[in-house]
């Protein structure tokens, strides 16, 4: 039996007991409670925030060479992998996910912690080039103290996108995770003090928006925001950090896009619907949540993918063949479930799904069927609001001009899938599609090394890849004199003296 993380917060290095408000973590397939603790409260915040500056004001870190740095992520890495099946049980428990997939979050969030740590073994600053009698270069520096947001769906994952960057700039990291899923943060907090990382540079401060999230937006000394999560937090949070002129990175919303074209490999479309919009339970930003299938294989196409979502397993994260497991939480449930009830009054056409499975393995659960959704138009809410959940909706599209106008005509822009054979119109398409990010024939693929980041109401900033360190550093230009002389303004003046 694995044991889950006790009920203490990681405060500037120290562990300690939250003096905020009480956070309940629960089971979501049978609703148990996993841990209760005490949030961080703003006491415990300012006291992260005293213990963060000092630490990143000692020399004995700030002076590290970028390659000494590189050793504590690869000890970090060293500690996930060890820990990996620990850290896939409580993000389980903590967010409902399958042991597949957490078990895969928990590889990517080792994996990213040793990319930044070789990116530090390989990171070149710049000499610029010369254009006068000075030798010019461009070199980075730490912000400070960086505040790391992240959202329920992926903690480990998330967590290690803005932790790992943000260390390896030099920074001291303050990471708030959602008060949902507050555990796997903490077991990051153990492995990151056995990876022996200086104390107070790192801290775990589970607790609510309102407190502690305000705290680390407005606090004076808070150097950048880091923020994965809802479009209209991100846009307050934004508001904020502008009275301060402070750099934000916010990850948002999405309502993407996913085009099959009439060419299309068509078995290779389906598998690659299916898993783009109902993996994860449909709990991800990037999700596939509109389709649109050109209208000669409409008909077809949509029979074969009632009939394979349908097949789906709906299940315990635990059971090693669940496709589709419960949703976070019953409130979000709820909520998933409101709004396929509202597209359902405005019009739309029940295909698959709509309730909660039935059957006495899933009545304690926070479960919903994999549901898709038609006959409905692209200005419909369904169409425009993100729900967050397992839940597709189908459009029928003429053309390249006809899809492309539909996919855009959407506040969101953060991902898009392309289904076809012709690679020139994957890549014309593609480039005339609003999104950070397109898939042409896959979904949901991602690469450390590879940025990611959204447009529109999907946010603003890009994380990963070898950029993703410099998100995280301020820059610094240097003139060094080579001519020996002095400046020809002053010249005579001087000499007369």
């Amino acid at each position: 039996m694995i044991e889950l993380p006790q009920n203490k917060l990681f405060i500037g290095g120290e562990w300690e007991e939250g003096t905020g408000a009480e956070i309940t973590s629960i089971f979501p397939a049978d609703g148990s409670v996993n841990r209760v603790l005490c949030g961080a409260s703003v006491a415990d915040g300012e006291r992260a925030i005293e213990r963060a500056l000092r630490a990143q004001a000692d020399p004995a870190w700030r002076n590290l060479k970028p390659h000494e740095r590189a050793r504590f992520l690869y000890a970090i890495a060293d500690g996930i992998e060890a820990n990996a099946k620990r850290i896939a049980h409580i993000q389980s428990r903590d967010t409902g996910k399958t042991l597949r997939e957490t078990g895969a979050l928990a590889a990517s969030a080792a994996g990213t912690f040793r990319y930044f740590g070789a990116v530090l073994e390989t990171s070149d600053e710049v000499l610029t080039t010369q254009r006068g009698d000075a030798l010019t270069m461009s070199v980075h520096e730490p912000l400070g103290l960086v505040a790391a947001i992240t959202p329920w769906n992926s903690p480990i994952a998330s967590d290690a996108q803005k932790v790992a960057p943000a260390l390896a700039a030099g920074n001291a990291v303050l990471l708030k995770p959602a008060s949902w899923s507050p555990l796997v943060a903490l077991e990051l907090a153990r492995i990151v003090e056995a990876a022996g990382l200086p104390k107070g540079l790192f801290s775990v401060l589970p607790g609510s928006g309102r407190e502690i999230g305000n705290l680390l937006v407005e606090h004076p000394d808070i150097a950048k925001v880091s923020f994965t999560g809802g479009t209209e937090t991100g846009r307050a949070l934004a508001l904020k950090a502008a009275k301060k002129l402070m750099p934000v990175s916010l990850e948002l919303g999405g309502k993407s896009p996913t085009i099959v074209f009439a060419d299309a490999d068509i078995e290779q479309a389906l598998a690659g619907v299916l898993f783009g919009i109902f993996s994860s339970t449909g709990q991800s930003c990037i999700a596939g949540a509109r389709l649109f299938v050109e209208r000669p294989i409409y008909t077809k196409f949509v029979e074969r993918l009632v009939a394979a979502t349908r097949r789906l397993k709906v299940g315990h994260p635990f059971e090693s063949d669940t496709q589709v497991a419960p949703l976070v939480h019953f409130e979000h449930r709820d909520n998933v479930a409101e709004h396929v009830r509202g597209a359902r009054e405005e019009g739309a056409e029940l295909l698959a799904g709509g309730s909660a499975p039935e059957g006495a393995e899933y009545e304690k659960g926070a479960y919903y069927l994999p549901t898709i959704l038609a006959r409905v138009d692209n200005s419909a809410r369904i169409c425009r609001e993100e729900v967050f959940g397992p839940v597709l909706v189908i459009l029928p599209f003429d053309d390249e001009a006809d899809v492309i106008a539909q996919a855009n005509d959407n506040d969101y822009g953060l991902a898009c899938g392309i289904w076809t054979r012709d690679f020139p119109k994957s890549w014309r398409v593609g480039k005339a599609i609003h999104a950070g990010t397109v898939w042409v024939n896959t979904y949901k693929q991602f690469s450390i090394s590879t940025p990611f980041g959204g447009e529109k109401a999907s946010g603003m900033g890009r994380e990963k890849g070898r950029d993703g360190i410099r998100a995280y550093m301020s820059q610094k230009s240097f003139y060094t004199d080579l001519s020996g002389a002095p400046h020809p303004w002053a010249a005579a003046a001087v000499h007369a003296s």
